[in-house]
């Protein structure tokens, strides 16, 4: 029996809570009676429930966010009929700002900002009997370098089968209006020797996947080196995911950037939008030349594995606009273009926009936009559809030489555009296409719309098929495959999709 149960409900099984083990940490002494359990969204709720309550808890705390507002609610309302003593503690991104879009009132207590010393305060006043009035709990903002850090929390199987997720600093300097990190606008950075201290035991530990959170990890550059140093003197093979800040790589970053091996690194540049216009309307920091020059590093002196992102639905920005920075993005790195669709956050300052250029949106997390005085919600749609298509094609590495015959070097969007038409009217459907029939779809169009020559295409598709070990040809490929020397596979799990982008 435990006292507290901290939950949520993570995005997919190979993630972890980062938040629950903070919170977890500072307990103090209420550590003993509590315990961390984890869900994946679109599993029973109900079953989840099951396993919460044969703890007989007392309290339990709930992370709240995006992708799992609705499981939330769900698992709120339930506890709330089968066991409505039972006191429910709510926090994270989700339940933090108001407007709330899913219902949360049934919450006994909303925590809003960082939970890390409110949870453990207000729990101490609800097992002393003293339980605040206030169904809202307004959290100061914490001095990252005296709270407990989460490290020790993450558990061997943990370590064998998930990411383990860290941050060297909290914070935002920026002030991008979709984006809720842009709210706490002083970045704040644990002690850069105790940081490195955890690190070190999670490596003892058997760690050699690190995602970092850090919304800017190369904003303080003599923090930044120190993390590349401590990865680049490591002799096995390991996996680390930075965010990065697209016009910030100065002469002593480069150097150690270039050093880290194929795969081992990867990085997350912020680009949203290259429209200098459309960048300020948003209060985006734009410095082209700068993001040029260091993209243009990036792709050509480093193998870093590089996620560049897009979003389509940014107020004023056309869809011929987009299709200018999806060529340009294009023309400056061949890593994955990560296309979103823009989603209006509660807390952020979007709506500013609403009435000026008819942005409207769903009342359904993720909260996407649904059209806007640019773009209708038809022309949304087909967008989104492209989007999914322009993952699962070129984004996914699985068709690393075959897809980029679907365009021209100039006109990528023109030609993926096309291209994702075409495919919607075969599939009906964005998912559970199976890579061998999105493989067979791909060589028809190339050799029936196209007109691409058919023996060209096949041997082009099973060599990219054959970038990883142990697939099955499609049946349609069998008679022309010649099995050779095939490419290694990494001993890790989880960078597979990473190495289908490199050339060793």
């Amino acid at each position: 029996m435990k006292d507290i149960i901290l939950t949520t409900f993570n995005a997919r099984y190979t993630h972890t809570s980062i938040a629950l083990r903070y919170l977890f940490a500072n307990l103090k002494e209420l550590q003993p009676t509590a315990h961390i359990l984890e869900f994946v969204i679109n599993a029973s709720v109900a079953d989840a429930m099951e396993t919460i309550l044969a703890y007989e808890p007392k309290i339990v705390g709930i992370g709240a966010y995006i992708w799992n507002a609705l499981e939330v609610h769900e698992l709120i309302s339930l506890i709330k009929k089968v066991s409505p003593q039972t006191i429910i503690v709510l926090g994270g991104p989700e339940a933090s700002y108001i407007p709330h879009r899913v219902d949360f009132s049934k919450a006994d207590f909303i925590i809003q900002g960082e939970g890390d010393i409110a949870f453990y305060e207000l729990c101490t006043m609800i097992l002393s009997s003293n339980a605040p009035k206030e169904q809202f709990i307004k959290a100061k903002v914490v001095d990252i370098n005296t709270i407990a850090l989460p490290y020790a929390y993450y558990s061997e199987h943990d370590i064998k089968n998930r990411y383990c997720y860290v941050e060297a600093s909290r914070g935002c300097p920026f002030t991008c209006e979709f984006c809720l990190s842009s709210i706490d606008k002083k970045v704040r950075d644990i002690h850069i020797e105790q940081f490195l201290n955890e690190m070190e035991i999670l490596w003892s530990k058997g760690v050699r996947n690190f995602k970092f959170i850090d919304r800017t990890f190369n904003l303080s550059i003599e923090n930044a080196t120190k993390l590349l140093d401590f990865f680049l003197l490591k002799t096995e093979d390991y996996f680390v995911h930075f965010e990065v800040i697209p016009d910030h790589f100065p002469k002593v970053l480069r150097e150690k950037i270039a050093r880290f091996p194929p795969a081992a690194l990867q990085l997350e540049v912020g680009i949203q939008t290259l429209d200098p216009e459309i960048s300020k309307n948003i209060h985006r920091r734009l410095n082209l030349p700068k993001i040029e020059e260091n993209l243009a590093f990036l792709q050509q002196e480093t193998q870093a594995h590089l996620h560049v992102d897009l979003i389509i639905g940014l107020p004023g920005e056309s869809l011929e606009g987009f299709g200018r920075n999806l060529d340009k993005l294009y023309s400056l790195t061949k890593c994955e273009i990560q296309i979103g669709i823009l989603k209006k956050l509660s807390g952020t300052t979007l709506s500013r926009h609403d009435e000026i250029y008819g942005m409207v949106y769903s009342d359904k997390p993720p909260y996407d936009i649904l059209q806007n005085n640019l773009i209708s919600f038809g022309q949304m749609q087909t967008m989104k559809r492209f989007a999914r298509f322009w993952d699962m094609v070129y984004n996914s590495g699985n068709f690393k030489k075959s897809a980029i015959l679907l365009w021209s070097e100039d006109h990528v969007y023109d030609g993926f555009y096309a291209f994702s038409q075409w495919l919607y009217t075969q599939t009906e459907s964005t998912w559970q296409i199976s890579l061998d029939r999105l493989a067979e779809l791909i060589f028809r169009y190339l050799c029936d719309v196209m007109h691409h020559p058919e023996e060209a295409i096949k041997a082009l598709l099973i060599e990219d098929i054959m970038t990883v070990r142990g697939r099955k040809m499609p049946s349609f490929l069998r008679e022309n495959y010649v099995p050779n020397a095939e490419k290694r596979e990494s001993i890790l799990k989880l960078n597979k999709r990473q190495l289908k982008h490199t050339s060793v």
